[in-house]
């Protein structure tokens, strides 16, 4: 073990999360702590690791981008065939996970996941910038491939297909986690963090405190 990994310490001091000020809904106080994420311009505060099971059992995770939140759940899209979209048609479950490393924030997410509808999908994926549009087309995503080239070669090929006016391939979507569970931890000095934990229990939203 490298002694100097080992002994990497930090003392959280930024600020507490305390019961009677946080909010009873665990969307409010998320969207709460996002927004000030994006207040304090922190890098990519939209990034959350998703983390999915696969049919063998085995676990995995991969960052991906939040597009939206809403009281349906939180979204986000990727390519259906793509490893996490394979462990999520065997394994319809999933957990996220927000670090605003800077804010000395985490917040986790679980629950049952949902495919967008095709409406929903062509709307967004309509809005995204033509490159990324292409690009949906030219990556056989989480397959092997020889080389970058074939993902230059694929672009092209699409590029002069499409021009201006890709259509969303059938293999890309929306996804939307909604939300069984959350965890809002902050961190606090001597290791006492705090951690909130919303679950849902017959249709209500139950607030409880976790020990550190």
């Amino acid at each position: 073990m490298d002694p100097h990994i080992a002994s990497l310490r930090k003392s959280y001091e930024r600020a507490e999360l305390d019961e009677s000020a946080s909010e009873e809904q665990p969307l409010r106080q998320f969207d709460t702590w996002l927004k000030q994420a994006l207040a304090a311009q922190l890098p990519e505060p939209n990034a959350m690791t998703l983390a999915t099971v696969g049919e063998d059992g085995r676990p995995s995770t991969r960052l991906v981008l939040i597009k939206g939140y809403d009281e349906r759940g939180i979204a986000w899209y990727s390519n259906f065939n793509s490893r996490k979209g394979r462990d999520i048609a065997a394994h319809p479950f999933a957990a996220l996970q927000f670090h605003w490393v800077e804010l000395e924030r985490v917040v986790r997410i679980e629950g049952a996941v949902h495919l967008f509808s095709d409406a929903e999908a062509d709307a967004y994926f309509a809005s995204r910038p033509l490159d990324s549009r292409i690009g949906a087309w030219a990556s056989p995503q989480s397959e092997v491939i020889s080389s970058r080239a074939v993902l230059v070669a694929n672009a092209a090929r699409y590029a002069a297909q499409f021009v201006l006016s890709p259509p969303r391939p059938p293999h890309w979507g929306g996804f939307r986690l909604v939300p069984d569970r959350w965890e809002f931890w902050q961190g606090r000095r001597s290791r006492l963090h705090d951690r909130l934990r919303y679950r849902l229990e017959d249709g209500r939203w139950v607030r409880e405190r976790l020990a550190p």
